[in-house]
């Protein structure tokens, strides 16, 4: 904004580079040029100021996509002054020439052409394809059709003034299509989280039933090798009892052959033993008897020895000495 100084009847005015100044008096440009500082008599002159930096606009714009639902555009667009002296000369940039303020408004109307130029393009650019569409190809063709015509409009050509830049933030449709458009996505994604739990699920209860299965494989094997040590042990065990058997059977053998061999003796002996007895005299028969009984008794009270037993001693004696002696 220009800095006027007043002095009565004459004022100062001191203006920014950034800003573009037109003295006029009587119809007539005096002055023109960006930055200048000069004196005037404010009774005789008018003053435009034009800002010739960048400015940037909010667009927000509603419109209807081809199956008529609801979109929202959001953005900004920038834009100078490429022709000041026209554009002084299509939109009032007068200024106050005690306070430097402009009379009116002249960025604001500047700002609703461009925004009517770019509402009107956003409104054709929906019109043309559904929803799904718009929102598949996203804000980057919207805008570089958008640039394209604020570039060329003549509407702005006409009073001096360039769109330079657009950028779109944003297009969204309302948030109840907006639900209704991710429903689809989300019972989708939520179709796959339920069949990754149901395969997560299946997967574990096939990993519990691998796992039963090996436990019931592995109780199978040991049994089954119990069973084997069993019916070893009980092998062994049958094994050891014939084997004590077949021990026993030699030894009984063995004990019977030996006892069948010591009465084989004693019979031969007894036999032998007979045998001589056999030829031996009824005497010497006695006698023997009568020293084997001696050799039993261990005290003898009374002996009775009768005539007629003395007898027959002696005589049976005196038979078998003489048998002896013949001998």
């Amino acid at each position: 904004m220009a800095t006027i100084r007043n002095f009565g009847l004459i004022a100062q005015l001191r203006s920014e580079a950034s800003s573009h100044i037109i003295r006029y008096r009587n119809g007539r440009v005096m002055q023109n040029g960006r930055g200048l500082v000069f004196w005037f008599a404010p009774e005789t002159a008018s003053i435009a100021e034009v800002p010739m930096d960048d400015r940037e606009m909010t667009l927000f714009v509603k419109g209807r996509s081809q199956d008529f639902q609801t979109v929202t555009v959001q953005g900004t667009v920038g834009w100078h002054v490429v022709d000041p002296q026209r554009l002084a000369e299509r939109v009032d940039f007068s200024i106050d020439l005690r306070t430097g303020r402009t009379h009116g408004e002249p960025i604001e109307t500047i700002q609703a052409r461009i925004a009517g130029i770019a509402n009107q393009a956003v409104q054709q650019y929906l019109g043309q394809a559904p929803v799904r569409g718009l929102l598949d190809a996203g804000p980057a063709p919207l805008r570089e059709r958008l640039q394209a015509v604020v570039a060329a409009d003549p509407a702005l050509t006409d009073i001096g003034v360039a769109a330079v830049t657009v950028r779109l933030t944003n297009l969204v449709p309302t948030s109840e299509l907006d639900r209704a458009l991710q429903t689809p996505t989300f019972e989708a994604l939520q179709q796959k989280a339920d069949q990754a739990t149901f395969e997560r699920r299946a997967l574990a209860v096939e990993k519990e039933r691998a796992i039963a299965e090996n436990e019931l494989a592995t109780r199978t094997e040991l049994a089954r090798r119990e069973k084997l040590l069993i019916a070893e042990e009980a092998e062994n065990a049958r094994n050891r009892a014939t084997g004590v058997a077949e021990a026993q059977q030699v030894e009984a053998a063995a004990e019977a052959e030996r006892i069948r061999a010591v009465e084989g003796a004693r019979a031969e002996a007894e036999r032998q033993r007979i045998a001589i007895y056999r030829d031996l005299p009824p005497a010497i028969l006695l006698g023997l008897a009568a020293q084997q009984l001696a050799g039993k008794l261990e005290k003898i009270e009374h002996v009775n020895v009768t005539p007629d037993l003395l007898a027959t001693v002696l005589g049976e004696f005196r038979k078998g000495q003489a048998l002896v002696d013949a001998r």
